[in-house]
């Protein structure tokens, strides 16, 4: 099993939701944080002074998919979440030694 965490920007939420539903993803958990990467934030105007957003609002979602499922999962993300421009975000996946469902005490495959 492998955990992906996907950090897209937070109006791509919706279209990398329904893209994962469309390939049998059941759960995932979704997380407003802010970061930055090569774009090192951006400088806004208010009320005549200019001021520097060095942390810009970005949304990670998690999800947990069997060891088949993971390109899939990878290449429906992408698709869904890219503009083409800076700051599209990034795909992080790590392995997931075990998951138990706290209700039915399900474990692993079973549990996802």
């Amino acid at each position: 099993m492998k955990k992906i965490e996907a950090i897209i920007k937070p109006f791509k939420l919706d279209e990398v939701r329904e893209a994962l539903s469309e390939i049998g993803v059941t759960g995932l958990t979704v997380t407003e944080v802010k970061g930055f990467g090569r774009q090192k934030g951006h400088t806004e105007l208010y009320r005549g002074a200019e001021y520097v957003v060095d942390f810009l609002p970005k949304v990670k979602i998690e999800i947990v998919v069997s060891d088949g499922a993971v390109e899939e999962a990878i290449d429906a993300i992408i698709k869904a979440a890219r503009t083409g421009k800076i700051g599209d975000g990034k795909i992080f996946v790590s392995n997931i030694e075990q998951v138990v469902r706290i209700r039915t005490g399900d474990v692993d495959e079973a549990a996802i």
